[in-house]
């Protein structure tokens, strides 16, 4: 089954950026399809697979902050190619 997933890496720490840049280079790493705004980063796979890796991404940079949010979108189809019709 094919999923969409939107998550926000939120360190509740003053040195965040360092924390934020590495989770993406590792989801970037992954080999999936991902895509990055400002605001948020989109990951588009195969849900076994995108679980599996956002499991153990999210776990080792929960581990390296104090405190932190990770908030996620998740949506039952790839949407990867959606281009806005307005």
């Amino acid at each position: 089954m094919k999923i969409s997933v939107e998550l926000t890496c939120t360190p509740l720490q003053d040195e965040y950026e360092e924390t934020i840049k590495n989770f993406i280079l590792r989801v970037r790493a992954s080999g999936l399809t991902v895509l990055e705004n400002p605001l948020s980063t989109q990951v588009y796979g195969e849900y076994d697979e995108v679980m599996k890796m956002l499991k153990r991404e999210i776990k080792d940079s929960l581990e390296l902050v104090n405190a932190g949010i990770f908030t996620l979108k998740i949506v039952k189809t790839d949407r990867s190619a959606y281009i806005p019709s307005f």
